[in-house]
């Protein structure tokens, strides 16, 4: 899994790309901040899979954001990965549906 993490215009964005599993959701993680005040955007154009370990990565970050009053966003999801997202009702929760 490669991480390409940008901040612009106050929007923090990680382009993840590869396999987000068990072996590389901690590495997405422990990059993941919630400090300041803008948009957290996940960006999945490269990526080719998720399993529950990165959904549940996700979702943690998802609750923080919401307790901070903050908006939190995928984009870019291939149809592989939407179908786990819609699979495990997810997908309305991150605007995939």
């Amino acid at each position: 899994m490669q991480i390409k993490k940008t901040i612009e215009n106050g929007r923090l964005t990680f382009a993840v790309s590869g396999r987000l599993d068990t072996n590389t959701a901690p590495e997405l993680e422990a990059e993941l901040t919630v400090s300041g005040d803008g948009e957290l955007v996940f960006d999945f154009a490269g990526l080719e899979y998720i399993s529950s370990a990165g959904l549940r990565v996700l979702l943690a970050a998802k609750k923080a954001m919401l307790a901070a009053g903050r908006n939190m966003s995928v984009v870019n999801a291939n149809e592989t990965v939407r179908g786990v997202f819609e699979i495990t009702g997810c997908g309305e929760m991150f605007g995939l549906v």
